[in-house]
């Protein structure tokens, strides 16, 4: 979104509504280490603008001029306000893409801990990996185990590309911390933990069902 592009270039949340076309291309790094990561699985690229009833023209032109010179499309799109006629543009070039062939960032045959140390350089632009006593014991025993050809998969802040939620844009030459390792043997992967992270489901301490009910007239109370 050009909200969360914003963000990136440095905008408070509550002031995301005023156009900031500086604070916009200054964000646009972050889209376009997502662009860079994504092409190194040799696929290509397109971008879907959600758009929102404070984006102005110009934030949006300005988008997709930005997207253009680095080599992808932006399209914007409206579902969220006409359905889905709103995203039919996007489908029609998404289609039009299909059909290239995905290369894996690693080969499986490598250890978790390089897996973990590929991921962190390629995708996360960081100088290092930080693994925790912990972490490395649970991945020595998961190898021992047999699980070492698993791929991985990383759980970390959604907010930045490294583990501080605080660090925006397209930082480098950061260290991820991984805290813990989990086996997902089912699943195929091994569980990387980054830094601070609270993984789903995420229940609170006391079940919503405690305060839903009915009341004497027997309609449902204790939803909001």
């Amino acid at each position: 979104t050009v909200r969360a592009l914003k963000m990136h270039g440095g905008v408070a949340v509550q002031d995301l509504g005023a156009e900031d076309l500086a604070a916009l291309e200054r964000g646009m790094a972050n889209l376009h280490r997502h662009i860079s990561n994504l092409q190194k699985y040799g696929l290509p690229v397109i971008v879907a603008v959600n758009a929102f009833t404070t984006d102005t023209t110009a934030e949006l032109e300005l988008v997709q001029r930005l997207c253009q010179e680095a080599g992808t499309e932006a399209v914007r799109c409206t579902h969220w306000a006409d359905g889905g006629k709103g995203a039919v543009e996007l489908a029609e070039k998404v289609m039009a893409l299909s059909g290239a062939q995905f290369a894996p960032l690693y080969p499986l045959e490598l250890s978790l801990t390089e897996k973990m140390r590929t991921i962190a350089r390629e995708i996360y632009g960081a100088a290092g990996v930080d693994f925790s006593a912990k972490a490395a014991k649970a991945i020595a025993d998961f190898e021992a185990l047999g699980h070492g050809g698993l791929a991985v998969c990383v759980a970390k802040t959604q907010y930045s590309f490294s583990a501080d939620p605080s660090l925006r844009g397209a930082p480098t030459g950061h260290v991820i911390p991984v805290v813990d390792a989990r086996l997902s043997a089912g699943a195929g992967f091994v569980v990387m933990l980054c830094g601070e992270v609270m993984t789903l489901p995420g229940l609170p301490k006391e079940p919503a069902a405690h305060r839903i009910g009915l009341d004497a007239a027997g309609q449902v109370v204790g939803l909001s």
